[in-house]
């Protein structure tokens, strides 16, 4: 039986990486995720064909991560808000190459250089793409450090699966908050020869590349992404129901606005309020038609966000006007608390009955 142990988020990443075969890590230091680095320098190498490197700067760190995995590596960088700004460029090409690759976002208050409190305003370059041209990345959004832990095993598993970069997507106090966690046995790699350069010897020599002059060439390659991607929205789409059975108005939240919501909620439930939650745990592919679902039986949603409101276009898109919805939202590094989310909540109801 696995031990539970307590430790910090940013530890939880790390260990879980290790456990799940991780084995080249390139980083470069940016609060509030330097305890992953740390970690990853001290533990890394203690383990058979671990390489731990601090790049000189973000740029490098993911293109070191790029050749770990066209040589067969399972690898991972991390890095906050500005920094994974500085590798799109590598995320761009590593979608390109179809290269496997786990790329760690403990988001940071900003734009800009911004301030190192935590924030949710990452969420359009993450699901976005972040980079030049049409490409898509799994986007994974825990709440827990639980989470944290199955969650990075699981990054793994699908940048393997379907070939290509998948973003675990916190922030700073996920990062650095201490809560219990188990770490499950990871699966066994399921990676094919045929994707690892190791040497032609005396075969036919393999070429990974993103630079493909020839447009015909291009369009049907970018097809041929394209239908990974739509594969990859129809089955991998994950998220969680917090009492949301019988409930007359449903949050949609992910990550720690999460975790504030089931606080308010919590608080309302003497109130005679029926709030439910809806959490997203796949921001990329969005869980649309399991959001849509819900709106067969409620009319009405609150999008809450530590931004000014990114998710909330996702939300709309699947509602399609069959709902009506509202936001709030604080952005810049300002955390919400689940006494101020409760009153919102108060009060939209308050208004919707006047409406009535």
């Amino acid at each position: 039986m696995n031990k539970k142990v307590l430790m910090q988020g940013n530890k939880v990443i790390a260990e879980a990486a290790i456990r799940a075969g991780c084995r080249f890590y390139a980083g470069y230091p940016i609060t509030p995720q330097n305890e992953i680095p740390e970690y990853m320098a001290e533990n890394l190498r203690k383990i058979e064909g671990g390489t731990f490197i601090q790049s000189e700067s973000e740029i490098a760190a993911i293109h070191m991560v790029i050749g770990a995995s066209a040589a067969g590596a399972r690898a991972m960088t991390s890095s906050s808000s500005p920094g994974i700004s500085l590798k799109q460029e590598g995320i761009s090409s590593m979608a390109a190459c179809e290269l496997p690759g786990v790329i760690v976002n403990m988001m940071r208050g900003g734009p800009g250089l911004g301030n190192i409190r935590p924030s949710q305003g990452d969420y359009f370059q993450a699901t976005r793409g972040g980079g030049h041209g049409d490409y898509r990345t799994i986007v994974l959004a825990p709440a827990t450090a639980q989470e944290l832990a199955d969650l990075t095993m699981e990054a793994f598993d699908l940048a393997d699966k379907y070939r290509g970069p998948v973003i675990m997507l916190a922030d700073g106090m996920m990062g650095q908050m201490m809560e219990p966690v188990v770490f499950r046995t990871p699966r066994p790699r399921n990676y094919h020869d045929d994707f690892i350069m190791k040497g032609a010897e005396e075969g036919k020599s393999k070429i990974i590349r993103g630079l493909i002059l020839d447009p015909l060439d291009m369009e049907e390659h970018n097809w041929k992404l394209d239908r990974k991607y739509k594969l990859i929205s129809q089955t991998e789409t994950r998220h969680e129901l917090y009492k949301a059975d019988d409930a007359d108005i449903i949050i949609v939240a992910y990550g720690t606005a999460a975790r504030i919501a089931k606080g308010a909620i919590k608080r309302l439930q003497d109130s005679g309020l029926k709030v439910g939650l809806f959490r997203p745990i796949t921001l990329w592919p969005f869980p649309e038609r399991e959001l849509r679902e819900l709106a067969e039986r409620v009319e009405d949603f609150l999008v809450f966000e530590m931004s000014t409101g990114q998710m909330l276009e996702d939300v709309r898109l699947a509602l399609q006007g069959y709902a009506k919805i509202s936001f709030h939202g604080r952005p810049g590094g300002i955390v919400p608390t689940p006494a101020e989310l409760a009153n919102v909540i108060v009060r939209h109801c308050d208004e919707r009955c006047k409406d009535i």
